[in-house]
């Protein structure tokens, strides 16, 4: 069931989209020890870190064509299985939101936003994310890849906005990858990158966002001249 948003407050975007991986939830290195624990049991090379980080916000699936192009379905099986035993394990309990990101989602639904995700992460493991942070409550819609095509495809953005009943223009993606601001791209969606995750600003900067901020944290004082 939809739950109805409340009327939104704001004179500038009415919807922000957000990243959880690298953009909220400081993970990105754990995600690379779990990727490598993962390898090192199934006894396969070991995979350059730079490599890792550049699938971060893929799904499973891509991650795995961009890893490993000739593994096959076999391998694909067993790196998933290996991969998610082994997150939910311990390792999804090393990571937390960033310092600040909290109170900053929270601040933002004061000022009248409405907050959705779109993440490369499964249902799974987005909700056990959220039972632990206990941020659930202030997202209106949420998409990931066990109900909707991975980044870059724009579908997650595209199922948000016809939910929330918002127009692309009335809506910003936040995300710390190239992978988020292409599916922004596609979806016709403005964005702004975030530096705190995998992407470095330069790589960000190819995709032309509107801003390119250190995280979500300063993002409060970018959108406040345009309220």
């Amino acid at each position: 069931m939809t739950t109805t948003p409340p009327t939104p407050q704001t004179d500038g975007y009415r919807l922000l989209v957000f990243d959880w991986d690298g953009t909220l939830m400081d993970s990105i290195g754990t995600i690379v020890a779990c990727m490598d624990a993962t390898v090192a049991e199934l006894g396969l090379p070991p995979l350059p870190e730079g490599a890792i980080r550049a699938t971060i916000g893929l799904g499973l699936r891509e991650t795995m064509d961009e890893l490993y192009p000739d593994g096959g379905d076999e391998l694909f099986r067993r790196v998933v299985d290996a991969y998610r035993r082994r997150w939910l394990g311990g390792f999804a309990d090393g990571q937390g939101l960033f310092p600040g990101a909290r109170e900053t989602l929270e601040r933002l639904v004061d000022e009248g936003y409405w907050l959705a995700v779109a993440t490369g992460k499964g249902r799974a493991g987005l909700d056990y994310d959220f039972e632990r942070t206990g941020v659930a409550g202030l997202f209106l819609a949420t998409r990931t890849v066990s109900e909707s095509p991975a980044k870059p495809s724009p579908a997650m953005v595209h199922e948000i906005l016809e939910e929330l009943g918002v127009r692309a223009d009335e809506a910003l993606v936040i995300g710390d990858t190239t992978h988020d601001l292409d599916m922004a791209a596609a979806a016709g969606t403005p964005a702004v990158g975030v530096t705190s995750g995998s992407s470095t600003g330069e790589q960000l900067a190819t995709r032309k966002p509107l801003a390119i901020l250190p995280g979500v944290s300063a993002l409060p004082g970018w959108l406040e001249p345009l309220t």
